[in-house]
C-alpha cells in the first residue's frame, strides 16, 4: 500500500489517497475532486478541470500518467 496526497497529483491540498497500485490512488483522486466540486470547493476546481481533460484526451495525456506511475512507483511502501 502506497500513499500520495491530492497536491502530488495536481491538487491543492494534502489529502491522503491510498492504493496498492497507481491506478487505485489516481481513481481515488477521481473521486475526492469530484466531491470537491459537488460540495461547491472552487480550490479543487483548475485540478478537476485538468482531469476531465485527461479522462477526455487519454491519448494526449499519457505523459501525466506515466508520470504519476513513476512517481508511485518510487515511494515507499506504507
Amino acid at each position: 500500500m502506497k500513499t500520495m496526497t491530492c497536491r502530488s497529483l495536481g491538487g491543492p491540498c494534502d489529502l491522503e489517497h491510498q492504493g496498492e497500485n497507481a491506478d487505485e490512488v489516481i481513481k481515488a483522486q477521481d473521486r475526492h475532486l469530484r466531491e470537491a466540486e459537488r460540495a461547491g470547493d472552487t480550490s479543487h476546481q483548475q485540478a478537476r478541470d485538468a482531469m476531465k481533460g485527461r479522462w477526455r484526451h487519454p491519448k494526449k495525456s499519457m505523459d501525466w500518467y506515466r508520470d504519476t506511475k513513476a512517481a508511485f512507483a518510487a515511494l515507499p511502501e506504507a
